[in-house]
């Protein structure tokens, strides 16, 4: 069956952007007879917040939008993406990195290589691990690539793809060759927080039987290191359809970052559900 999900943090009030995924996501599923999913993805705990959930629903609703209950919320089910990480961690997958973000961006700047082989700081000493373990220093689990290809296999690993039936921003499409070198050894987890978005996603992406994954084109390169994890741990791969990014009158795309206005604004300034959806059809 065709399933597919929006997937929102609740950082923020949603504005046109997201409602444009979220409409390209839920009429895929209306068109194809499937299954549209919710799912509320509040790992961060210093930025989610209630109020923007409740937002979530609200904005979501006033678009005409319904979706299966119950919605999934990760921060309800840390255990689940722990014991994931506690899985990798036996078969020799992961290592604890004690750098600083500082630290690996002057390696960064330093490494005679490119970046995405910079960002693969490797283990820490023993010795070395040991005294900052002993000392308490925060830690992040991250996934080592090395490993990753050595448990897979070199055959396996050349093999690793994806089907993207959208676009990536530089138009790839059809059957995309997977490259999770470009995103480095990425952190799974950190000490004072179960999981990272890789994981968490691809874990609740595999349980919801997620069929197709329908998100905007800024999350493409993504789904390389997220195919390897999917591999690693025997999880089935989705098709993806990525799809372009709203821009306002200035080009820059739709961003909480930058306080795009609101559908919340929007609502209250006058704007109709209707309107708006003719709107995004265009």
């Amino acid at each position: 069956m065709f399933v597919t999900r929006f997937a929102p943090s609740p950082t923020g009030r949603l504005h046109k952007g997201h409602a444009f995924s979220a409409l390209t996501a839920w009429r895929a599923a209306k068109g194809a007879g499937g299954r549209f999913l919710l799912r509320i993805e509040d790992i961060d705990p210093t930025r989610c917040r209630p109020e923007f959930e409740v937002g979530i629903f609200e904005d979501l609703a006033w678009l005409g939008l319904h979706w299966e209950t119950s919605v999934r919320r990760q921060s309800d089910h840390l255990a689940d993406y722990a014991a994931v990480v506690e899985a990798l961690d036996r078969r020799g997958l992961l290592y604890r990195c004690f750098r600083t973000r500082r630290e690996i961006l002057d390696a960064i700047g330093d490494a005679p290589h490119g970046p995405a082989e910079a960002a693969r700081p490797g283990p820490h000493p023993v010795e070395e691990e040991a005294r900052l373990l002993a000392e308490g220093r925060p830690f992040a689990w991250r996934l080592s690539l090395d490993r990753a290809r050595e448990a897979l296999g070199g055959a396996a690993w050349d093999a690793l793809s994806f089907i993207e039936e959208g676009s990536g921003p530089d138009g790839e499409t059809g059957r995309i060759k997977a490259r999770p070198e470009t995103a480095g050894d990425v952190v799974l987890a950190r000490k004072d927080a179960g999981t990272a978005y890789h994981l968490a996603v691809t874990h609740d992406d595999a349980l919801q039987k997620v069929s197709h994954v329908i998100r905007g084109q800024d999350l493409f390169e993504a789904t390389h290191i997220q195919r390897l994890i999917q591999a690693l741990m025997g999880w089935p791969a989705p098709v993806y359809r990525h799809h372009r990014l709203l821009a306002g009158s200035d080009g820059r795309r739709y961003a909480k970052r930058d306080r795009s206005v609101t559908l919340a604004e929007l609502r209250a300034g006058g704007l109709t559900p209707d309107r708006l959806r003719a709107e995004l059809a265009l």
